[in-house]
């Protein structure tokens, strides 16, 4: 799939379809020259409406095979996901038409942002595209590519190439948390990052699981004692060359997840293959920082295991020492996660001393209790750093929402035979008592975690969005690479 961003007047643009949204209650297209106002168009406007997300293909016998508009809803009610929203429908369409081309004008009124306007079209159009189908015998049709109309080109082709570029880490992430667990384990993961790391001039660093142990990562080489595939940890470093302190992004890769001795119900076990996807987000991410070539340190730390029972699997009742020095009681080994993330913390917070640690985990069954399964729980120890997260998953349309974390959620996760146990107490609380487990990995850094457990792949209850098909979203790729934008 190609784009290309393009100074042509709509009459003027020979394509399969050309494409104009519509606000509601409107007799126009937003930039589409009169001239190819005709009769069927006009009428084609006063029948859809301009309602939110409904379009209408009209044949034409212009340059333009065929004229698409595509509703975005009440002017005061449009949403900063909206244009993202409706282009993702705009190129399902195109390919259900199996066309080579299309084309979208690029709204320029002074009601919308130029920049956002070209990322949305651009974002919605090229995840709406993507379709895991690696183990396909039958590929589906090609995806065609895309022209975007707007008399200010030369203003946005650099906010183009950005888009194209965090979409395509986006699309990387799902990809990888998408693969089956036979075809990717920790190994598998690892050899990802070294890849990644080659084509983009990043360092890369994997800890195998003897050095693990030597070098003190008792949650790593616990959880993944039980497996015949090895953990490991992963490291990725970009832009190491200043004494400036980085950004650390830490994501839990358990590339399956059976929970071990305390094992799962049979019952959507198969999804467990998606509790790589933390890991898996800051591969997209590394990937994407390297390609934008952003002046910004950052590291991603990528604890990798699989969680199997065997004769070598920890065990409830086993207590085990963290990387930090502090113990852990184990009550139930399905409670994987924070172990493994709390030594990857405890490890990029000593050898860094970042000025952030973010981490993302599909951590808690909770998480989806409490928030359903569009809302990622978010849980921090400083504003300032909590405050800039959202404002980005504002401006991406990545939801999130602040749980708490107090001194009386730290007390429930107190052990009386060790430092901590690594369940609370009861069912209650369980997305924050997880997150109490991994505020114990550091000290005073400031520090945000995500729990994506509910967003990190489409389920039953997932609202549907043209670029989220059926799968791994992708979720919090584009939100950080937001963040990391603005430190600049």
């Amino acid at each position: 799939m190609k784009i290309s961003i393009e100074n042509v007047n709509s009459h003027e643009k020979k394509t399969e379809m050309l494409c104009g949204f519509v606000i509601e209650n409107s007799d126009n297209v937003l930039g589409l020259d009169r001239t190819l106002y005709n009769e069927p168009l006009k009428q084609s406007l006063i029948d859809m409406g301009g309602k939110f997300a409904k379009t209408v293909v009209i044949p034409s016998n212009q340059k333009a095979n065929r004229i698409l508009l595509a509703g975005l809803g009440k002017k005061e009610k449009i949403s900063s996901d909206a244009i993202r929203f409706v282009s993702g429908k705009i190129a399902q369409i195109a390919k259900e038409l199996r066309l080579k081309e299309f084309s979208i004008i690029l709204p320029s009124e002074s009601s919308f942002n130029l920049e956002s306007s070209v990322t949305q079209v651009i974002e919605g159009c090229k995840l709406s595209l993507y379709k895991f189908e690696t183990y396909k015998t039958e590929k589906g049709h090609t995806a065609p590519d895309i022209s975007i109309l707007s008399a200010d080109s030369k203003k946005i082709m650099k906010v183009a190439k950005i888009a194209e570029i965090i979409a395509d880490g986006a699309i990387f992430t799902k990809s990888i948390a998408n693969l089956p667990p036979n075809e990717c384990t920790p190994t598998t993961l690892a050899n990802f990052a070294r890849d990644v790391a080659k084509k983009n001039k990043m360092r890369c660093t994997v800890i195998a699981k003897q050095e693990l142990k030597k070098k003190g990562f008792g949650g790593i080489s616990a959880v993944g004692q039980g497996s015949k595939n090895e953990p490991k940890l992963i490291i990725l470093e970009h832009g190491r060359k200043t004494r400036e302190k980085p950004i650390v992004l830490v994501g839990k890769a358990v590339t399956f997840d059976t929970g071990g001795i305390s094992l799962k119900p049979g019952e959507k076990m198969d999804e467990m293959k998606f509790d790589k996807c933390g890991g898996c987000t800051v591969l997209g991410i590394m990937k994407a920082v390297s390609e934008l070539k952003l002046p910004v340190n950052v590291v991603g730390i990528i604890p990798s295991v699989e969680n199997m029972p065997g004769g070598e699997s920890y065990r409830p009742g086993d207590i085990i020492k963290l990387y930090n020095g502090k113990t852990a009681e184990i009550l139930n080994t399905d409670a994987e996660g924070r172990l493994i993330l709390a030594d990857a913390l405890s490890f990029g917070e000593k050898h860094y001393s970042p000025k952030a640690i973010i981490d993302f985990a599909t951590l808690t069954g909770a998480c989806i209790i409490a928030l359903g399964t569009n809302v990622a729980g978010i849980v921090s120890n400083n504003e300032k750093l909590k405050q800039k997260i959202i404002d980005a998953s504002k401006k991406t349309s990545e939801d999130v929402w602040e749980l708490p974390l107090n001194d009386d959620y730290m007390d429930m996760i107190k052990s009386d035979v060790a430092d901590m146990k690594n369940i609370g107490i009861g069912r209650a609380a369980g997305t924050i008592t997880a997150a109490a487990f991994l505020r114990n990995a550091i000290r005073d850094t400031p520090w945000i975690h995500f729990d994506i457990a509910g967003v990190a792949w489409t389920q039953v209850a997932t609202k549907e969005k043209p670029y989220n098909p059926k799968g791994a979203t992708g979720f919090g790729v584009r939100l950080i690479l937001n963040y990391l934008q603005n430190q600049l």
